[in-house]
């Protein structure tokens, strides 16, 4: 049965069929991690990624291809786990681009869409790399769009769409070496690889087109149907555990943060709390938007101003004292959506009004989603903004400044988001000055949207992330970008990196100033971790056996012994050939107190200059991380 067209039930129901096919297989898509480590999660990742996406299809049913590609986007977006979570979420933003107002999907369309998918996704890498999901999804998508000019069938065109990236995946090893090492096929073109063999089983089934192939609907999600082999629950446990833990304010989150001078009302300088998208879609033949000018010209008058430019759509966050100069100026550039305007200083009046006996805790609320304002046709101005512009001063109307209330606080300058796994380690990274701790780290990576909404915990003007893995990193980027304040990532990719950069942090200079010596204070660190092997390989130049302990400095294998305290010793060594200034050892669950102390016996005796100190951290699978740390 020939199929040409998918209307938006139809698509809905193949990308449920491919989020399945991944949710069964994501153990196999584990187990591909090229490090024989406990913990490997990309296929963890991009299941929660693509489950998230899926909810919201769920969640918003529609009649348009189109539209329900931008619903799977953004559930996609802010669900994204992982590196190989925002790659996969990348993939399916450019595809909601191309797709943006069609009704229906065709052959064409949907080859277009997916090459745009991948122009997108490799745009957030920064160094992409040969043999990766990556390089899966391009050769798929150009042979898309190859097969689009021989065949109209949907079923046809997406068999050799789904033979390229499994015969692009089958080669994977020989573009990176570090596969061939192991054995293994790229995990996270796997993972892609199971998603298109979902969309290909779905189009095959001429029962499944239009009630959702597998007999379930079609705005049904995976998480609701059970998985063979697979806990149904464990999704939901990981999302928990990686909520993150909001500050009770930037004021008291911390005993070395000075207390925050009080403000009156009045003195909100610039009171109208702005919020709109900018749709430049319907401007014919537009140049690029000047994102550097266009902040210049609202920085004149306002302050936190954040501008995300996403191509037809640019969002626009300020506080102004003129509501009315940021439309006009804005205006020029594309019609104005979803305007929202707030008063902070009436929030304010009437946040005491309600609280008057509030303490020092006391902050600012969050703005509110107010009704979407429309356009006067006379000034192109929302009535609203017309009655908030400032009257002429009359005698009736002016009056003595208010006296300042002791009530309120200023925003403080800087907080600090950061990913931490263990107890211990999440009570250093508070004592070192961290506002929020989100719980996470390998096999569980907190989300985006996770990762956004620690950040609006914090009443602060700045916002930096210590991600403490690398594969934390993209989404917390993302998570920046998403943001309605400024916010930058310092990479870090352990928790001793973390805590690194926070001894090197200065409230009293500037975010960029910070940023530096926070990045330098990362580079003169090296980490160490110690866990148990989980299967046989040979990596690095070592034979690993299944039960072994591996130690790992920074990205490569080291250490490769039957005993943790001889792995721990050989780890150590090679960490201390640069230097013996610091060391810093965060002891795990499954850390013997004989164990360390000899560990500590032998660092006395061979290295006696060092500075030792010993951290009960309490991680998971890695009975020790170290960090040590050079001048």
């Amino acid at each position: 049965m020939s199929k040409r067209s998918l209307n938006a039930a139809e698509w809905t129901a193949m990308v449920m069929a491919g989020a399945d096919r991944l949710a069964k297989h994501q153990d196999r898509v584990n187990e591909l991690n090229v490090f024989p480590v406990p913990d490997g999660d990309t296929g963890t990742n991009m299941n929660m990624t693509m489950s998230a996406g899926a909810a919201e299809l769920n969640h918003k049913p529609t009649d348009e291809v189109g539209r329900a590609a931008e619903v799977l986007a953004k559930g996609l977006l802010m669900g994204a786990r992982g590196n190989s979570g925002v790659i996969l979420s990348q993939l399916f933003r450019g595809f909601s681009r191309s797709v943006a107002g069609l009704r229906e999907l065709t052959v064409p369309a949907f080859a277009a869409a997916l090459q745009q998918g991948v122009d997108t996704a490799y745009k957030s890498v920064a160094k992409p790399v040969e043999g990766t999901i990556l390089t899966v999804a391009r050769e798929a998508a150009r042979q898309g769009t190859a097969a689009s000019r021989r065949t109209a069938d949907l079923a046809e065109w997406m068999n050799e769409v789904l033979a390229k990236a499994a015969e692009t995946l089958s080669r994977t090893p020989e573009m990176l070496p570090v596969l061939k090492q192991v054995g293994v096929v790229d995990s996270g073109g796997q993972g892609l690889v199971y998603i298109y063999e979902g969309f290909a089983d779905y189009l095959a089934s001429a029962e499944g087109i239009g009630a959702g192939a597998g007999g379930y609907s079609p705005y049904e999600t995976p998480a609701s149907r059970p998985s063979p082999g697979a806990a149904p629950s464990a999704a939901n446990a990981a999302s928990a555990a990686a909520s993150p833990v909001p500050a009770a304010s930037a004021a008291d989150s911390n005993a070395g943060r000075s207390a925050q001078s009080r403000l009156a009302t009045e003195s909100i300088r610039f009171p109208y709390d702005m919020e709109f998208f900018i749709r430049r879609d319907s401007l014919a033949g537009k140049a690029p938007f000047p994102e550097a000018a266009f902040r210049r010209t609202l920085e004149k008058d306002g302050d936190s101003v954040i501008l995300i430019d996403d191509g037809d759509i640019v969002k626009v966050h300020v506080h102004s004292r003129r509501p009315g100069d940021v439309l006009n100026a804005a205006i020029v550039y594309g019609e104005l959506t979803e305007l929202r305007i707030l008063n902070m200083q009436d929030q304010h009046r009437e946040l005491l009004r309600e609280k008057p006996g509030a303490g020092p805790a006391a902050v600012l609320p969050k703005p509110y989603e107010g009704e979407s304002l429309g356009l006067e046709a006379a000034s192109g101005l929302p009535a609203a903004v017309a009655q908030a512009e400032e009257p002429a001063a009359s005698a009736a109307s002016i009056r003595e400044p208010a006296p300042a209330n002791p009530y309120a606080y200023e925003m403080a300058p800087f907080g600090i988001v950061a990913v931490s796994v263990g107890k211990g380690n999440e009570e250093l990274l508070r004592s070192l000055g961290v506002d929020a701790v989100i719980s996470g780290g390998q096999s569980m990576n907190p989300s985006t949207e996770d990762l956004v909404k620690a950040i609006g915990t914090l009443a602060v003007e700045h916002v930096f992330i210590l991600p403490n893995n690398p594969n934390i990193q993209m989404a917390a980027k993302q998570a920046a970008e998403l943001a309605e304040r400024p916010a930058t990532v310092i990479p870090s990719t352990s928790i001793p990196q973390g805590m690194a950069a926070l001894l090197a942090f200065r409230e009293e200079d500037s975010a960029e100033a910070n940023a530096e010596r926070m990045l330098k204070a990362i580079e003169r660190v090296s980490t160490g971790q110690l866990t148990k092997a989980v299967r046989d390989t040979r990596i690095d130049g070592l034979d690993i056996k299944d039960g072994q302990y591996i130690g790992i400095l920074n990205k490569a294998i080291v250490a490769a012994e039957d005993g943790v305290e001889e792995a721990a010793r050989t780890l150590l060594a090679k960490m201390m050939e640069a230097g013996d200034e610091l060391v810093m050892i965060l002891t795990g669950e499954g850390a013997d107190p004989a164990c360390t102390g000899a560990l500590l016996a032998w660092l006395d005796e061979k290295y006696p200059e060092a500075e030792v100190e010993v951290h009960e951290g309490g991680q998971p699978l890695y009975p020790y991380w170290f960090m040590v740390e050079q001048n």
